[in-house]
């Protein structure tokens, strides 16, 4: 069963850090692409960072370039999304998604892309 289980969430004070994993089990996510997304209250669904199968080249959202980095460990079967520097705005409901791409394909932040996504996790970013 393939599954993607998001971790790492939680409330943190503005200016704080965060770093969240994203485990896949039931099949290697070193053939995937992988990216996070998030979803405030009453906003639509957006792209925050992505990476590519192989090497570490990625892609953010200008609202997050500077302060997020992704990151994956395919032995682990794991990729994180390292938070710093977050702010009241960054608040939503974080999600890990897979997409199937050839190897040295960059990724991108476009959900259509994505087969599979994880269930979610809480980041509250408040004083």
């Amino acid at each position: 069963q393939l599954q993607l289980v998001e971790s790492g969430g939680g409330l943190v004070q503005p200016g704080g850090s965060l770093r969240l994993s994203c485990a896949a089990s039931g099949f290697t996510l070193g053939y995937y692409a992988v990216a996070w997304f998030r979803q405030a209250p009453g906003k639509e669904r957006e792209g925050v960072s992505c990476i590519r199968r192989v090497g570490s080249s990625a892609n953010s959202a200008d609202s997050v370039k500077g302060r997020f980095t992704i990151s994956r460990d395919n032995a682990k079967n794991t990729v994180y999304l390292q938070m710093n520097s977050l702010k009241p705005e960054d608040t939503a409901v974080y999600y890990c998604a897979v997409a199937e791409t050839s190897l040295f394909s960059l990724c991108q932040l476009d959900e259509t892309n994505y087969n599979y996504w994880g269930q979610g996790t809480q980041v509250t970013v408040s004083s």
